[in-house]
This record gives structure tokens, sequence and C-alpha cells, in this order.
């Protein structure tokens, strides 16, 4: 099942990246896990910044695959926190593929919920300010 045509949300993105040859499985379409590391990377993003310091990611709440990434695609992640808990931030994903650029079509790839503790020198939790 395809999407309908979209376009990239009106806001600023968290990260971007070009989708490399190194980075496909046999059937030639981009690992999950990649693009699960990058996800990871762009919500540890915005959680470090509202935590001021280190996190560690302690779930991944959901996670759901709605196309395939190819090579050179440039893959791009908007996250924003949707929970703050005592030690703990919860971050939204959406990750959208832009393809094609003689004539640019742009997909909705992954959406994700990731959670994410904020951690001190000694890497135990400590506190977050709230949202």
């Amino acid at each position: 099942m395809t999407d309908p045509p979209t376009q990239l949300p009106a806001k600023d993105p968290v990260l971007r990246v070009v989708a490399m040859p190194a980075d496909v499985n046999q059937h030639g379409d981009i690992f999950g896990g990649w693009i699960m590391a990058q996800v990871d990377i762009a919500g540890g993003v915005v959680a470090a910044r509202h935590a001021r310091g280190r996190v560690a990611t302690v779930a991944v709440n959901s996670f759901t695959f709605k196309q395939p990434v190819l090579v050179g695609d440039l893959v791009t992640f908007f996250a924003e926190i949707t929970k703050v808990g005592r030690t703990s931030v919860t971050v939204a994903v959406e990750v959208f593929a832009q393809r094609n650029p003689d004539d640019l079509v742009t997909v909705k790839v992954t959406e994700a919920s990731l959670t994410y503790v904020a951690v001190g020198a000694d890497r135990r939790p400590r506190t977050v300010l709230p949202e």
C-alpha cells in the first residue's frame, strides 16, 4: 500500500542524510537497521537538547516501516518531544525520503517513538526539566 503524494513538514529537520550503496541489503533496499540507527540519532539529538546533556535510549516504543528507502534517497528526519518524565524524554520521529530529482517525489518512509533517559557523569539517571 502506498501513501498519497506528500511534502516535507514545514519545520526544521533534525537530520538529513543520503542513503548510500554500502547501506543496502541483498535486495537493494536500505537496511532497516540503518534506518533504525539514524532514527535513534535524530531522537537522541532532541532528547539530549531538552535534557541538557547525555541521554541513553531505554525503549523503542513503536517503529513502523511504511516504504522502502532506496540508494540515493535524501532521507530527512523530523523529531519532537511527546512526553517528559522525571528522568526520561519520549520523542516521536518521522522519516521522509526524497527521490527522483527530475520529478521530485517525497514519501514518508518511517514513523517511530523512542524513550531516552537522562544520565549524569556517573551514567545513572538524573532529573530533567519539565516540558
